[in-house]
């Protein structure tokens, strides 16, 4: 006894050592007491290696770690939560329709980022989808229950309810792409990833004006739901202010979006000879009624479109000129911020965050 305080008095007061002994158990599953004893310290400082405090020195962290390994201990999960107060699982919140969602590869790709992100840190996503209006207290409900550590949302219109949802519960969230405001409204504190939508789009423009095109049409998002449509119209409008109301025709970011505005512009503007199409999906329809209508692309009208989805822009006839974003960059980039306003000291120690605006580039292919 007199031994065993002695050894307690020389050692600080998170690492008290125990007499070392490593043996397997048999017939049973290793607990924190077997790593304890076979490590030769307390339970508490296992337990503080095990959730990454820095308060253990390191030959003690190796020693532990060593005992884990020898065992084969695996962490109880839930008593972890209890001590850590985290879940490690992050909510995704869209609001799209669900079948949007697996079609269109731009939502892939961004997941893929967020998956990747939120795998290296030890997370798993909860993919949440709001469709219909009365979705939004059970998904209020879920997010304020306690089962996520933070939540990335995206897709959201401007009227959405979630962002004020998500500032009343507390809880941290990053936002794909800037939320759009409306006029009168009051401007979020929030911490976003986007491309440089206007200055992508503006790239788009000048280089068809740089091909001699002078009747220059654009087909828009819904610029009353999304920041990113109105953005690249802006851009738009930025080299070719004054443009003619006929030339700029409303979609919402789908492929039949793109066949029904190109139908329509070339209805009303038979003369067009180029167009700046605000995504590659809508991109694929209106080559796709560019040729049916005998339209040569680019020698008739060239065509430019926005994201650089590979799947689309690489295998479209011609290839795409497009404006490259790094999508899938920018779901990494969304978690990395998210995971840096929940780390274990807690998101109300963390600075504020700024939000991230990504660069864009033009890639010249064959459609202009």
């Amino acid at each position: 006894m007199r031994t065993h305080a002695r050894a307690r008095t020389q050692q600080p007061a998170t690492e008290t050592v125990l007499t070392r002994q490593t043996r397997r158990p048999h017939g049973r599953r290793p607990t924190l007491d077997d790593v304890a004893r076979g490590s030769g310290v307390s339970k508490s400082t296992v337990s503080r290696v095990i959730n990454g405090e820095d308060k253990v020195r390191a030959e003690v962290v190796e020693r532990v770690r060593e005992v884990i390994a020898e065992l084969g201990y695996v962490p109880n999960s839930a008593a972890r939560q209890l001590v850590t107060r985290r879940n490690n699982a992050i909510a995704v919140v869209a609001s799209q329709p669900q079948n949007r969602l697996f079609i269109d590869p731009f939502f892939d790709l961004h997941l893929r980022g967020i998956r990747k992100e939120l795998v290296a840190h030890g997370a798993q996503p909860v993919l949440l989808f709001l469709e219909e209006p009365e979705e939004y207290p059970r998904v209020g409900d879920f997010l304020g229950g306690g089962h996520v550590d933070g939540a990335l949302l995206f897709s959201l219109r401007a009227d959405d309810p979630l962002p004020g949802m998500i500032e009343r519960l507390g809880l941290p969230a990053v936002f794909g792409g800037r939320p759009l405001v409306r006029e009168g409204e009051p401007v979020r504190d929030c911490v976003y990833v986007d491309a440089d939508n206007r200055g992508g789009a503006r790239e788009a423009v000048r280089h068809l004006v740089s091909l001699g095109r002078e009747r220059i049409a654009t087909i828009t998002g819904p610029c009353d739901q999304e920041a990113s449509a109105v953005d690249r119209l802006d851009g738009y409008r930025d080299v070719l202010f004054g443009t003619a109301p006929l030339l700029i025709e409303r979609a919402d970011y789908t492929r039949q979006g793109g066949v029904d505005a190109m139908a329509a512009l070339l209805d009303r503007c038979p003369d067009l000879d180029a167009v700046f199409v605000a995504s590659d999906l809508m991109a694929s329809g209106a080559l796709q009624v560019l040729r049916e209508r005998g339209r040569r692309v680019p020698d008739d009208v060239a065509v430019v479109g926005f994201d650089d989805l590979a799947p689309i822009a690489e295998h479209t006839d011609p290839p795409l000129t497009t404006v490259h974003q790094d999508v899938e960059g920018m779901g990494r980039l969304m978690a990395r911020l998210l995971f840096s306003r929940t780390e274990e000291t807690g998101a109300a120690e963390v600075g504020p965050l700024s939000s991230v605006v990504t660069p864009t580039r033009l890639v010249v292919r064959k459609s202009a």
